[in-house]
């Protein structure tokens, strides 16, 4: 049932993408056909070519940039930094989270020394009170 569902969505891509392509070429042509007549069958092809180039720019700049998250306002701390915090204030949790997190920690060596290296981290000097 799952693979059919699967199989469906595959061809349903698929031919939206052929649909796509064709588009595109149609397109292609019409504006080549559109400029030739006024520049010449080489710029108009390099006119065409330009075109396309741009708009392919255009979609993998839309494609490839980054989400920029909002800061949240009033939270100085990150989550790492309160774990640690929470970790120093509670070692028997802690304890408790390092034992759970034992099969984790031996099969990834990183984050065994993240872990290290956060719980040895010096504590930054409490901030001045306005």
């Amino acid at each position: 049932m799952i693979f059919k569902k699967f199989v469906g969505l595959v061809a349903a891509l698929a031919a939206i993408a052929a649909a796509a392509a064709v588009c595109l070429i149609a397109v292609a042509f019409a504006i080549y056909a559109g400029l030739r007549d006024y520049i010449g069958p080489a710029w108009a092809a390099a006119a065409v070519a330009g075109i396309v180039a741009l708009i392919a720019l255009v979609l993998a700049f839309l494609l490839t940039r980054k989400a920029r998250p909002k800061p949240v306002k009033g939270d100085s701390q990150n989550l790492t930094a309160k774990l640690i915090e929470l970790a120093r204030e509670r070692p028997l949790v802690a304890a408790g989270a390092v034992a759970a997190a034992a099969a984790v920690v031996i099969k990834n060596p990183r984050v065994l020394t993240a872990i290290v290296t956060a719980a040895f981290a010096s504590r930054p000097p409490p901030a001045p009170k306005r």
